[in-house]
């Protein structure tokens, strides 16, 4: 199988147009491996029985320029199915497609059906176009099943087709927060992804992707599904289509379309309907009628960041009828929004950078396939190597580089891995086992220049030559953006086209070239890191043979600046300051792992494994200044992420110099009496991030010394990505305000699912605090935990505060508003507590300046849903009677109250006694009661009927500073007596008591029937 173009054939009466544009003459190139890549992409011969025409399709070839493209892995589904013609059939006009066009946008990932036709339909005497027999359905699903049961890792002509569900690992697929756009560098993603929790969301496996999860109640009829280039998505999509076509899952659905949009954009500013359009890929639909819901189908829309569509949500064109004629964008748009076939289902995948291209009120679900978590790294080694004991000491290897593991989160990288590790672990190769990225990936050039070998155009064609004329052609088109290219890109690079078919041919794994039935040939490289690492390699090899900078060549330079700088020698360390440059100006971080390749190349060993295959002479390179260079930049630049790629850096360069440093503070738990400078800090973020053990909890106060605030303020900074990582966050008393709050919030809204213990008391926030609604409100957030004690939070505040909590009200368990001057704004929690999605457990509001108006506010709300709270603090609010509104909560025996303070109060005798009254209603789940600092007096007794009963399980009682007498502790002595097997602390300090009264409780106190164990008195 491979890209290849069958000859025609025609029978007798036929007739054959030009077709030479269409079909050039061409070698075939093997089909490529990963993104694990199905073999939809060859072009099937286009045949006529008797008396059918061709339409002249010569123009097809005709293209304007393409536009840059952006990632890396690319599926070939690129291909058309033919169209076949009974005799005497006439085909359907479809001249208008296939008009002069330009070359859509050039992109990574796609996907098209090159399903085999089927025998013409034939009816049965009596039958319908509209009672078809279960054999169309049969054969429909048939032609999927074939198309989708191999998966093809390498080189296909070397016999590597392989069963999907053999090789087939689950991926990671879980519900994402939005469509968003993502401009960073995807390692940099992977990176992010691989610090995160899998327990932290709940999985999605590829057959339910349709599917709500337990507590959803929605219908989902449009699914966005994004992820990384490599990660998987294709494959996805390929095990979905596979499982239905075997009859194993989804068989409420009767049929699947798969229209990639690579295709469709071929059709840009052509004109026809829906019913026109899944004729060209899938003739059988002619014979069956979509219009109607009889039959329930799912289109498949793969790849939408290579959509060179306007797609125009807002178009005034609506359409209902398949049978309606429109533009190719309005036929889309009219189906992704429900116009047409409102009852189909719709897939998308895309990029994250391309996410946001369907209106998230378009989409009823978004997902994120996010590779393999750790448990699938192993369960894919196990799969794809089947001697156990060699995968095993391969996954024992990988995990010992975290740099290495946290790559494997790409299959793509699996599979590299996998094939270089395989082969010399197997062999017992002297080479040193590769540790490092760069070492990985030229051990795996090395590896496919040894396949060129074994075949027949040794002679013809070096391994320096071909390196050379690829890693030109991966740099220039690196630094244009793009990682798909054409005929005259590559002859910039002078190739010319029987070349590069010569060089897919001879490295599949590494080069590839594509050709479809209505496009002209297409070439890129296997991933976007394969081509970052020629390009990394062409760059380090023109430097050290030629002493020539490629970076003065790629920038837009006159000819005489171009000229100028051929004669102008340059020394590796100069072209490596200039490629750190040129990588921190990067907005993205295109650049990133391009410069840890480049850097890479210049290690020792690196220039022993080049030897062979480039013919170089050995030489010594001192990497001193690069290494100090870089350290400087890492000491200067603001951006922690950039500093982090930078440590990368150095750590292909081999020096741990700093790491190895902030790891020893670490370890012995000084680090926040060590005077760190800037650089020591920007390590401390790259340890903590790349640690195997992942940081749950980030206090601030366990790296700055509690009281300067001014250090901790600039640690944060440094270390922001640390914290947006975190399941816990202490951020008490650190000096933050509206700036640092609005970074802070910016960090949290990236990952909002992963937080759950929020502290920024003390802080003097105001209305900053405005700016954590939107994280709050976000659906996606599950804090539990929120303590904003002491942080000035205004009316304003609070308000914003409320209105995030009542958006999301289900996950917070803890809320500390405490020392700030609410007053009445108390009222608005009211709305929070009451609503039975609420489930806060505990709520503390002390010294909050609460009004007799708040708190009637609040109990009314805690009388609507009592049954979660187990916390109330209430102290330092003058209460006085309003304590009596609380009773009805008490008092109601859904109340589980657990701990209740109302320390200085100002309770009355009328408080306490309505208190008392509600607690021996429900005496049976307090456990803590605080009323110190309230003049109780003899309403103490009041107490002692609820402590006496046998049903009452108090353990602690809190009655400092209340004005007790004897009478009152005599009671309540008594009542201990009664019931002496919980109470275990006692607080009657700041109590003038006499001496007889004080004898009394240390008799009870030492009674070993009574289990008071702590008296304060």
């Amino acid at each position: 199988m491979g890209s290849m173009n069958h000859p025609k054939h025609f029978k007798s009466g036929e007739t054959q147009n030009d077709l030479g544009s269409a079909h050039q003459k061409r070698s075939d190139p093997e089909p490529s491996c990963v993104s694990m890549k199905s073999d939809w992409s060859m072009n099937h011969p286009i045949k006529f029985k008797s008396g059918d025409t061709k339409n002249d399709l010569s123009s097809v070839q005709k293209r304007s320029d393409p536009e840059p493209s952006c990632v890396s892995m690319k599926s070939d589904w690129s291909m058309d199915p033919p169209m076949q013609f009974k005799s005497k059939d006439t085909p359907p006009d479809l001249s208008s497609v296939h008009q002069e066009r330009s070359e859509p946008e050039p992109s990574c990932m796609s996907m098209n059906s090159d399903l085999p036709l089927d025998p013409p339909i034939r009816y049965k005497s009596g039958e319908t176009q509209n009672d078809l027999s279960p054999q169309v359905f049969n054969t429909f699903r048939s032609n999927l099943l074939k198309k989708f049961e191999c998966l093809y890792e390498g080189t296909a002509a070397q016999g590597n087709p392989t069963l999907l569900n053999e090789i087939y690992t689950e991926l990671y697929i879980t519900e994402s927060k939005s469509g968003e756009i993502s401009h960073e560098h995807e390692v940099r993603q992977i990176e992010t992804q691989s610090r995160r929790s899998t327990t932290e969301d709940t999985a999605i496996k590829c057959r339910d992707i349709f599917t709500p999860l337990p507590g959803q109640d929605k219908a989902i009829r449009t699914v966005l599904t994004k992820g990384v280039a490599g990660i998987g998505k294709t494959v996805s999509v390929q095990k979905f289509i596979l499982d239905w076509a075997e009859e194993k899952e989804n068989q409420d659905v009767q049929l699947i379309f798969p229209l990639p949009f690579r295709e469709i954009n071929l059709m840009k500013d052509k004109t026809l309907s829906l019913s026109d359009l899944l004729q060209l890929f899938f003739p059988q639909t002619k014979e069956m009628e979509i219009s109607s819901d009889k039959y329930k189908v799912l289109f498949i829309f793969d790849g939408l960041d290579e959509c060179r569509l306007s797609l125009d949500f807002q178009s005034a064109v609506r359409l209902c009828d398949v049978s309606e004629s429109a533009s190719v964008d309005e036929l889309l748009t009219n189906l992704i929004v429900g116009n047409l076939l409102p009852s189909a289902l719709i897939w998308i995948t895309s990029r994250p950078a391309a996410a946001d291209l369907v209106p998230s009120e378009c989409v009823h679900r978004v997902t994120e396939v996010r590779g393999f978590n750790d448990p699938q790294k192993e369960e894919y080694f196990s799969k794809r190597i089947s001697d156990q004991s060699l995968a095993n000491t391969i996954i024992s290897h990988l995990k010992s580089s975290r740099s290495l593991y946290i790559m494997c989160h790409i299959p793509v990288f699996c599979w590299i891995s996998a094939t270089v590790l395989e082969k010399m672990l197997s062999e017992a190769e002297t080479a040193e086992i590769p540790k490092t990225l760069t070492q990985m990936y030229t051990h795996f050039l090395i590896l496919q220049t040894n396949i060129k070998h074994q075949k027949d155009y040794e002679e013809k064609l070096t391994d320096e030559d071909m390196i050379l004329k690829l890693g030109k052609v991966a740099f220039q088109q690196l630094m244009k953006g793009n990682i798909i290219f054409y005929e005259e890109d590559l002859r910039e690079c002078g190739i010319d086209v029987a070349e590069a078919s010569v060089y897919s041919g001879l490295c599949t794994q590494i080069f590839r070239e594509e050709f479809g039935l209505y496009q002209g040939k297409v070439f890129s490289f296997v991933h976007l890191s394969i081509q970052e690492h020629l390009a990394a390699l062409y760059v380090h090899l023109s430097c050290i043979n030629k002493s020539i900078n490629q970076f003065n060549f790629a920038a837009k330079q006159s000819l005489w600046s171009k000229t100028k700088f051929m004669f102008k020698t340059v020394a590796l360390s100069e072209l490596h300051q200039r490629a750190v440059v040129e990588t921190l100006q990067s907005k993205n971080g295109h650049l990133d792992l391009f410069l840890r390749f480049l850097l890479g190349l210049s290690v020792e060993s690196h220039q022993i494994l080049l030897q062979r295959p480039l013919k170089l002479k050995r030489r010594s390179i001192k990497n001193n200044k690069t290494v100090e260079y870089i350290k400087k930049k890492i000491r200067t630049i603001d951006s922690p992420e950039k500093s982090i790629n930078l440590f990368h850096c150095l750590n292909e360069l081999g020096d741990h110099s700093l790491v190895e440093e902030i790891q020893q503070y670490l370890k012995s738990g000084g680090i926040n009496e060590a005077k760190l400078s800037s650089s020591q800090w920007s390590a401390v973020a790259f340890v903590l991030l790349t640690s195997e053990k992942k940081l749950e909890e980030f206090n601030i106060n366990e790296f700055v010394a509690e009281n300067n605030k001014t250090e901790k303020l600039v640690i944060f900074k440094k270390l922001l990505p640390v914290i947006r990582e975190c399941r816990s966050v202490q951020l008490y008393n650190c000096g933050l305000t509206g700036e640092g709050c609005a970074a802070l919030a910016s960090a949290l809204i990236s990952n909002p699912e992963h937080l759950t213990d929020l502290n920024l008391s003390r802080n003097n926030l105001g209305d900053s605090v405005t700016l954590l609604s939107a994280v709050l409100e976000d659906p996606h957030c599950k804090l539990e935990k929120l303590w904003l004690s002491y942080c000035g939070v205004t009316d304003e505040g609070c308000a914003a505060l409320v209105s995030a909590l009542r958006s999301n009200p289900e996950h917070l368990r803890e809320l500390n508003l405490s020392g700030n001057n609410l007053g009445d704004s108390v009222t608005l929690l009211s709305a929070v507590l009451e609503d039975p999605h609420c489930k806060l457990e505990k709520l503390r509001l002390y010294y909050c300046g609460l009004t007799d108006e708040g708190c009637a506010a609040l109990a009314s709300a805690l009388r609507s849903n009592p049954e979660h709270l187990r916390d109330l603090d209430l102290s330092w609010n003058k209460l006085g009677d309003s304590v009596t509104l609380l009773s009805a909560v008490l008092e109601d025996p859904r109340c589980k109250l657990e701990k209740l303070e109302l320390y200085n109060c100002g309770l009355t005798d009328e408080g306490c006694a309505a208190l008392a009254s509600a607690l021996r209603s429900n005496p049976e789940h307090l456990r803590d009661l605080n009323l110190s600092g309230n003049k109780l007096g003899d309403s103490v007794t009041l107490l002692s009927a609820v402590l006496e009963d046998p049903r009452c399980k108090l353990e602690k009682l809190w009655l400092s500073d209340c004005g007790l007498t004897d009478e009152g502790c005599a009671a309540l002595a008594s009542a201990l007596r009664s019931n002496p097997e919980h109470l275990t602390e006692l607080d009657l300090s700041w109590n003038n008591l006499s001496k007889s009264t004080v004898r009394l409780f240390s008799d009870l106190k030492d009674n070993p029937h009574n289990k008071l164990k702590t008296l304060h008195i």
